[in-house]
């Protein structure tokens, strides 16, 4: 990385102009034996190994969920999900750095682990946008939860059936300093996942025209870059989730990408106006987090 890369990158986390968008790869940098799932392949193998599916979406992860989920019920999946993801991990020094920034507006977490939660446990101000299934929550795109996983009612008139504004955001939001927004829900609190072909399908549907985005995520955004940690853009799913996350969003992206990317992900890549950064997530925490890094949480 560059020496201007890294001061312009160091300048705007520190000025909260620079929104961190964590991948599944961010579990890499927990201890080496993580029980938690850090590819969607290891995840994937953790919901067969509980339900036999067909050969043709057993290494297909919202197939094999739309699977399970038809043939063993919904709940099926939720608790094989929740299994997968409740194992005891401390969050990393990147989750630790991450969540002491003091000007942060919002973090994106595109995985269903709850470490970025226990990082921010340490402040004050904070809360949670998470996406919800309409199998589950139908009416509904997102919940907002507190620090405390206490749920926040949402404004009235925003179910999907009432015509409304779904992405109103609950009065008690708008004072949070920071957003932690986790737009395939996560194992905490109340275990929402977006994760089988019919989830992605009512999300999809509407995204575009970015309904389920939630409002403060679309202002919150506005004028910032993204910066893409731990994450990979192989398939039309995560790649279409973080063009619309991104959407509107305006200033300089970059994405700390070490492997070649495909060719579907750099078109993507340039596409979106993101930089590729050609190192580790190790090397950078290590070149870039160091210098930003807060005192360390107990």
């Amino acid at each position: 990385m560059s020496t201007t890369a890294l001061d312009a990158i160091e300048a705007a986390l520190a000025e909260g102009n620079l929104i961190p968008y964590l991948g599944p790869g961010v579990l890499a940098l927990t201890d080496r034996d993580c029980p938690l799932p850090g590819t969607q392949e290891v995840l994937v193998g953790r919901l067969t190994a509980k339900a036999s599916v067909p050969h043709k979406v057993r290494k297909n992860l919202s197939g094999a969920a739309q699977f399970i989920e038809n043939f063993k019920h919904r709940k099926t999946v939720r608790a094989a999900m929740t299994e997968a993801f409740t194992a005891p991990t401390a969050p990393t020094p990147l989750h630790r750095w991450i969540a002491a920034l003091p000007k942060l507006p919002l973090i994106v977490h595109a995985w269903y682990d709850d470490l970025p939660q226990k990082a921010l446990a340490a402040r004050t101000g904070w809360g949670m946008a998470q996406g919800v299934s309409q199998a589950e929550n139908f009416g509904h795109w997102v919940h907002y939860y507190r620090p405390d996983g206490s749920q926040l009612e949402l404004p009235e008139g925003t179910a999907v059936e009432a015509g409304a504004n779904v992405t109103a955001t609950p009065a008690e939001a708008l004072t949070w300093t920071t957003l932690l927004y986790q737009p395939l829900g996560s194992v905490a609190p109340a275990a929402n996942f977006i994760v089988s072909d019919s989830d992605y399908v009512e999300v999809l549907t509407e995204i575009d025209i970015q309904t389920p985005i939630p409002e403060i995520v679309q202002q919150r955004r506005t004028g910032r870059g993204f910066l893409f940690l731990g994450c990979r853009f192989n398939t039309q799913l995560e790649r279409v989730v973080a063009r619309q996350v991104i959407k509107r969003s305006g200033g300089r992206h970059w994405a700390i990408l070490p492997e070649a990317p495909t060719r579907n992900e750099a078109r993507f890549l340039e596409e979106c106006g993101i930089t590729r950064i050609d190192m580790t997530l190790e090397a950078f925490d290590a070149a870039v987090a160091a210098r930003l890094r807060m005192p360390a949480v107990a």
